[in-house]
């Protein structure tokens, strides 16, 4: 899920709330729902104006995306910050991502991840993917994979497809935590049933070695042909390599061929290398 696109997710939370402004709030929210932006934002400008951190986070977004508004960066932050600093873990979340892209500031990785672990630690799974990205790689705090897992841990434990899917790399890789093909599986396989295609994959080439589990040529398949369906130019090339040799399915060249293609038109360099040798044996047929 695109991360600065997760407002829509978020409104039914931030409508539950004790503040005095909250009617005036949820009539902006049902505005904003209804894609009546020019009342949403009259409902929401003063509240915001008045310190009410909720509608502040909201006005940051509406600005972030130009709705109902010029689209403004930079005063995307200011409401993102007056939020993020009265404790409001959607603002800080957000306030992380501008600082991490560089969007109304400059890009600040240090920056990103003081905010994300503000709203990391009020529950914020999208935070906690996040910082468990920011230790992994090393962007803004010293690499340290064990606390990436912690974090890819705290999110994938609420549901968040990307967090399931590291966790399963990590424990695959043995990155932070000892190397466990059976809960790799187990985390891919949650993050593969949201339908996220590189855990599918993932999935797919698990059951094909049979690492963690009972070695699958048919299963392997179907994980391939859910990942390349939806234009993952490993599985696809994956799925052609089965096709070719018989595996899980019936031997088909022309099928193989057909997957071959594909990924081939996605810049895979194997299956462009096949795709050189067919059309040249098509040639000299």
């Amino acid at each position: 899920m695109n991360r600065l696109l997760i407002l829509p997710v978020l409104l039914l939370t931030l409508l539950v709330g004790t503040s005095a402004f909250s009617a005036d709030y949820q009539k902006g929210a049902a505005a904003y729902e209804s894609g009546d932006y020019a009342t949403a934002l009259r409902e929401w400008e003063p509240l915001a104006e008045q310190g009410d951190a909720r509608a502040q986070t909201s006005l940051g977004y509406m600005y972030l995306i130009g709705r109902g508004v010029p689209q403004d960066y930079k005063t995307a932050v200011k409401w993102y910050r007056l939020a993020a600093e009265q404790g409001d873990a959607f603002a800080q979340f957000y306030l992380g991502v501008m600082y991490d892209e560089g969007r109304g500031v400059p890009q600040d990785y240090k920056s990103a991840v003081k905010w994300w672990k503000l709203a990391a630690e009020q529950g914020v799974a999208f935070a906690q993917f996040d910082l468990g990205q920011m230790y992994r790689k090393g962007r803004g705090v010293p690499q340290d994979y064990k606390t990436a897992v912690k974090w890819y841990r705290l999110a994938a434990e609420q549901g968040h497809a990307d967090a399931q899917y590291m966790l399963g790399v990590m424990y695959e890789k043995g990155q932070g935590v000892p190397q466990d093909y059976k809960t790799a599986v187990k985390w891919y396989r949650l993050a593969a049933e949201q339908g996220y295609a590189d855990a599918q994959y993932n999935l797919g080439v698990m059951y094909r070695k049979g690492r963690g589990v009972p070695q699958d040529y048919k299963t392997a398949v179907r994980w391939y042909r859910l990942a390349a369906e939806q234009g993952d130019a490993d599985a696809q090339y994956n799925l052609g390599v089965m096709y070719r040799k018989g595996q899980g399915v019936p031997q088909d060249y022309k099928t193989a061929v057909k997957w071959y293609r594909l990924a081939a038109e996605q810049g895979s360099a194997r299956a462009l290398l096949i795709k050189v040798i067919d059309d040249v044996l098509e040639v000299t047929d």
